[in-house]
Parts: C-alpha cells; structure tokens; sequence
C-alpha cells in the first residue's frame, strides 16, 4: 500500500474538484465532532455552484496552506467566517477565493445524509446557532462520565 501525505492528497482532489468533480474523503481531526467524525465518516465536496451560505461545510485553504473543513457561522463583506462544530473560536475573515469546495452530503455512522436530511439541518442550524453556549453544552455532556469515573475513584 502507498501512502501519501494528506497535503498531496488534498491537493489532488482539489484539482478534481476544480474540474467540476464531486469527491469524497474520510474526515480526519475531531473539529467537526459532533457532526462528523474522524476515521469513521466520509465527506463528499463538490465545485462552488453558487456563494457559500451561513451554515454551510466547507473545505477552505488556510494562509498556511493547511486545508480544513469548518462551518460558515458568519459572512461579512470582508469575507466569511468559519468554525468547527467542536470547536468555539471563530476563525476569519477568509476570503471566497480560498474556500475551495461544498460538502452536499456525507457518509456519518454508516449511513449517507443529504443536506436537506433532519441532522443535517439540526447542525447547519440549532448546533449553529447554539455556538456562544458549546462550552457549557461540551461540559453537561462529558457529567456523567465524570460522575462515573469519580465513583470508581
């Protein structure tokens, strides 16, 4: 098996992208947990057709170089804002020219979802819109392990 490092790999199916191509990768990076996991979910990326809207999951080139996937939160006239559904820090503005792809679909948990499906839009919407308050929702959510690891202790 040949193994190739996921700048070259991304590179690559940004040129296919860049002919009109619909491709899919395995999501790597825990930033858009809990939409989409690492090494277990698939993202499918397709040319811009039209402007990104807010809401919208998108592959973007950093000025680094480094390409990620994140969420549009907001679109100012500087350009678009950007964060992981994991994540609360809000990254931009970037410009239009380096987001390179949309996502129209994914593989998560087995099973394939459209951008019109129920948890699609829970995402592109409630998760979206709860983002001040993810720190407090992250903390209820790992209580109870919490709670069970200290009864243990």
């Amino acid at each position: 098996m040949k193994t190739i490092d996921t700048k070259s790999y991304l590179s690559a199916l940004c040129e296919l992208i860049a002919q009109g191509q619909t491709v899919s990768t395995i999501v790597t990076g825990d930033s858009m947990v809990p939409f989409l996991g690492s090494n277990r979910d698939t993202i499918y990326l397709s040319p811009l057709t039209c402007d990104p809207k807010k809401g919208d999951v998108v592959l973007f080139r950093r000025e680094s170089g480094d390409f990620v996937l994140h969420r549009i939160c907001r679109i100012r006239p500087e350009g678009y804002f950007l964060t992981g559904d994991r994540q609360t820090i809000i990254e931009g503005p970037v410009p239009k020219e380096r987001i390179l792809a949309c996502a129209t679909s994914a593989r998560r948990k087995g099973r394939l979802i459209s951008r019109r499906s129920p948890v699609w839009i829970f995402y592109r919407t409630v998760w979206l819109w709860l983002l001040p308050l993810r720190p407090a929702v992250f903390a209820l959510r790992s209580l109870p392990k919490k709670l069970r690891n200290k009864k243990r202790g």
